[in-house]
């Protein structure tokens, strides 16, 4: 408790005042990107006071280039947002006011942008810059983007690609944060003259792949050749790549079927069942010897029951859904090299286009969408219907905003795959960051015939396809 003053009322906290400057500041940056003396030079003496770099005030600085001169300072940004509370519940003001300056230096990166013509160098260090966000959020890079996965940056990272811990409430603690990184993200590549960037393979090599830059180089493609076509689609390989390696990481944690003890276990050492082969040897242990001989050796079976099954995934690749159009496309691949899975992809949006000869190869797939457009499903279910052979070893998973023209057409046709046996999976998004909206009126009646949508992360897809899979 402060000491009282001569008038009865308490001194003021130094630390306070010292998180006031730097929160005043922080907005007037935000809202004024005119550089105003008086709280630049109260916040250079607040960040010197508490012992912290300059560079934390230079809006020229990335973080990066912060952290490359002072590495100690990286532990901090982790978490840095979603600080655990004082076990006796009293507040460390000295410990706010560092946490207050370090934050001030991300937020002003990621949200006061300059206007005009975006360079590659820019697009670079604002990703960059971002997934610093992202981690003092408790994330890992690329997560609230619904987009990159985790480490698949290049920007400075010494102490590993995030906090680690559980991803905080998001919409209480920075309402649609996710949606909003997304966002800027988006007017920056826009900003950006992309054809010439991609003309100059070092300009190219500038950029970092990400959802919203894949975006536009999907929409794009059709207006590119030569070197740019070929820097477009190499960013997309990679882009496609590292998201594959998380999704397929994702779906092989789950097991697949039941062991099937009907195939002889393979004999390799990694499927060696140690203890069972201890166990049925013990009668040949020599005690004078002290050694166990050996008469036969036993291994785990590993082979799983599998039934062969039809899974048919429609995609809505109208340009709300781009993100869900990459990420499908991404896991119907997965799926397709999977045992026993027949794996059907259709995309559509005012038409619709049967991609099932390239499920296998998400790049190739994707080369052959065209995003944009109205939204029509009943053209997607011409097509989807007829796959349909075994309606009990079927899964339909439909992939869409709902927002369509033909509502009751299209809605009695899912209700009539759900009514023959085989499983129908709606889903409002399929994203990373588990963000997406969905038409109310379809909402209901998915609810009412008893399939209601999935709308969110990725991995509730995955579970729900693994569970039928198996």
């Amino acid at each position: 408790m402060s000491e009282p003053t001569h008038a009865g009322a308490p001194a003021p906290d130094p630390d306070e005042n010292r998180r006031q400057v730097l929160y005043w500041r922080l907005l007037a940056r935000l809202f004024d990107p005119e550089e105003q003396a008086g709280l630049e030079s109260a916040s250079l003496a607040v960040v010197e006071d508490i012992g912290l770099p300059a560079a934390l005030l230079d809006p020229g600085a990335s973080v990066d280039s912060v952290v490359q001169r002072h590495p100690e300072l990286a532990p901090e940004f982790d978490g840095l947002m979603t600080p655990e509370p004082d076990e006796d519940g009293a507040r460390d003001r000295a410990a706010e006011v560092r946490r207050a300056a370090l934050a001030s230096k991300v937020l002003l990166n990621v949200f006061a942008n300059p206007p005009g013509t975006v360079t590659a160098e820019q697009l670079s260090r604002w990703q960059s810059d971002a997934g610093w966000l992202e981690r003092a959020l408790g994330c890992r890079p690329g997560e609230l983007r619904g987009g990159r996965p985790a480490g698949a940056g290049r920007g400075v990272s010494p102490t590993g690609t995030g906090h680690g811990g559980p991803t905080p409430d998001l919409g209480r603690l920075i309402p649609e944060i996710g949606p909003e990184l997304g966002s800027i993200e988006a007017g920056l590549v826009r900003r950006m003259r992309l054809r010439e960037v991609l003309a100059d393979p070092a300009l190219a090599s500038r950029l970092t792949p990400s959802m919203s830059l894949i975006e536009q180089l999907l929409r794009d493609k059709d207006n590119l050749s030569g070197v740019a076509l070929a820097n477009a689609k190499a960013l997309i390989r990679r882009y496609v790549d590292e998201v594959t390696e998380v999704l397929r990481t994702q779906v092989e944690k789950a097991t697949v079927g039941d062991i099937d003890r009907s195939v002889p276990p393979k004999r390799v050492f990694r499927n060696l069942d140690l203890d069972r082969t201890i166990w049925k040897n013990l009668t040949n242990w020599d005690p004078e010897q002290e050694r166990l001989y050996v008469d036969r050796l036993y291994y785990r079976h590993t082979s799983r029951k599998t039934t062969p099954q039809r899974l048919i995934v429609v995609v809505d690749q109208s340009g709300s859904m781009v993100d869900s159009m990459v990420n499908c496309t991404i896991l119907a691949s997965i799926f397709a090299g999977l045992p026993k899975v027949d794996v059907h992809l259709i995309a559509y949006d005012t038409q619709a286009l049967d991609l099932t000869p390239w499920a296998h190869d998400p790049f190739e797939t994707l080369l052959r969408t065209k995003l944009g457009g109205g939204t029509d499903g009943t053209v997607a279910m011409t097509l989807a219907q007829p796959k349909i052979a075994e309606p009990r070893n079927t899964v339909v998973v439909w992939i869409s905003d709902f927002y369509e023209w033909r509502t009751d057409e299209l809605f009695e046709s899912m209700a009539a795959i759900h009514r023959s046996g085989a499983k129908f999976i709606p889903v409002g998004s399929v994203t990373s960051s588990g963000r997406g909206s969905v038409n109310p009126w379809f909402r209901e009646k998915f609810k009412d015939l008893g399939t209601p949508v999935i709308s969110g992360h990725i991995k509730k897809l995955v579970h729900e396809l693994k569970t039928f899979l198996t």
